[in-house]
């Protein structure tokens, strides 16, 4: 049996049981392995754009004897992928850039499956305010902590309309994307560590700015550095906010 890292196994847990999956960057293929020798889904797609890793993953999915339930395929984000093949795309473990540009590449195929589970390593508020504008609701949200560093992760699914922003102020908004909307509603409790841990780190740098002699770049990098301990101390009332509006 694949033994999965913290990080990935979380991952794997957002799958919906009984759903026929696509690993977009697939790597070494651990995931879809893991989730056949489970028996949480029938079949997968490991996808990789690059034909090195590949190759690992369609050695160990030989090793695992699953040819019969997880076929491989040289794809650039879901290209090789038709509209309503499977159920779940998965993409994790790559920055936010990429995902952004992986889900605008391959919209229309994104747009039918029911769920897209998401875990990018960065750009994070850039990530959710992508999927807010293209109607993608979160409806599940997850943090773990992996060797010291702090891994947030994703269940989308394609809506007509998300209600979910009306009932929230506009300046809720922002710390919503930087943060997690279901991550503050549920007070996860990874997230409030890596606050605590940001709130540090931030009046750390400022400390450091002050001592500076004062330049046209301190002041604007003072500013940018208050900015964002303004957004950390309102993600601890952000909880209430969205408990208000009834959420």
């Amino acid at each position: 049996m694949i033994k999965l890292s913290k990080r990935m196994s979380a991952v794997a847990t957002m799958v919906t049981p009984g759903s026929i999956v696509a690993d977009v960057g697939t790597d070494h293929g651990y995931v879809p392995i893991a989730l056949v020798q489970q028996g949480k889904i029938p079949r997968a797609i490991a996808m990789d754009i690059n034909k090195g890793p590949l190759m690992r993953a369609q050695e160990h999915i030989s090793m695992c004897q699953l040819e019969d339930y997880i076929e491989t395929r040289l794809s650039d984000g879901v290209e090789a992928l038709e509209a309503g093949e499977v159920d779940s795309i998965l993409i994790a473990g790559m920055g936010g850039d990429l995902v952004i540009h992986i889900l605008n590449e391959g919209l229309d195929v994104c747009r039918q499956a029911k769920e897209l589970i998401l875990q990018p390593q960065s750009e994070l508020a850039r990530v959710r305010q992508y999927l807010r504008e293209h109607l993608f609701q979160i409806i599940d949200e997850d943090m773990v902590i992996e060797d010291g560093k702090y891994y947030p992760m994703m269940k989308v699914v394609p809506v007509d309309q998300d209600n979910f922003w009306r009932f929230l102020p506009e300046e809720t908004i922002l710390p919503c994307d930087m943060y997690g909307p279901l991550l503050l509603k549920n007070g996860n409790p990874s997230l409030r560590k890596y606050l605590v841990k940001q709130h540090k780190q931030l009046n750390m740098i400022l400390k450091e700015l002050e001592k500076q002699p004062d330049s046209e770049a301190i002041t604007l990098r003072k500013q940018q550095v208050l900015e964002e301990i303004s957004l950390n101390e309102s993600a601890y009332t952000i909880l209430g906010e969205i408990k208000n509006a009834g959420i």
